[in-house]
């Protein structure tokens, strides 16, 4: 059974499907670890509530240490064989990125290479598509390398716009299409490994 450690800085729904799949024996694996970088991130009680280790790992806590250094080190102590950027905030650091070379795993709310890059998360990337009047919209998982969004694909799916799609309806359609597709990514990578 494969390990997996979820790195999310705020609700983390891609913690809860991934924790509802291992739950439901959908995929060979266990989540052994929530980090976040934010105080406030609901995905600290939701991990808690799922008896699951969770720590918060920001410069707040850690003044003084490397922040790669140490999330690094507790997904070496709970060995974690694939982590999962939930919604994670934060450039990953080369150390953290070497030390588990493709095993990091993101989803992104859009079709990449469109839509990616810094600054591309959320409602922001929803925002851009309804503007390019763009005709699909969808969500890629993919491997994380050192550039924002541009690792190995492992799943795309994607769905036609509405004609009168808004940034809402779209969010909405990627949020529920998302958590099938993150699944089915894992289980790709997982049950196969």
């Amino acid at each position: 059974m494969k390990r997996i450690g979820i790195l999310a800085s705020h609700n983390g729904s891609g913690f809860e499907a991934i924790q509802k799949a291992c739950e439901q024996k959908i995929l060979n694996a266990q989540v052994v670890l929530v980090i976040s970088n934010n105080t406030d991130a609901k995905v600290l009680q939701k991990a808690a509530d799922k008896n699951i280790p969770n720590f918060i790992v920001n410069a707040k806590k850690y003044p003084d240490e490397n922040l790669d250094e140490k999330i690094t080190n507790l997904m070496c102590e709970f060995r974690v064989d694939y982590i999962f950027l939930s919604g994670f905030m934060k450039k990953l650091e080369k150390n953290l990125i070497k030390s588990f070379e493709n095993k990091i795993i993101n989803s992104h709310p859009a079709l990449l290479p469109k839509f990616g890059g810094k600054g591309m998360y959320g409602t922001n990337v929803h925002k851009a598509v309804i503007k390019a009047k763009e005709k699909n919209s969808g969500c890629t998982v993919h491997y994380v390398n050192e550039n924002y969004d541009e690792g190995e694909y492992i799943l795309q799916k994607s769905f036609l716009l509405d004609e009168n799609e808004s940034v809402e309806s779209l969010e909405n359609k990627i949020k529920s299409l998302e958590a099938n597709t993150i699944v089915e990514a894992l289980k790709k990578v997982v049950n196969n490994s």
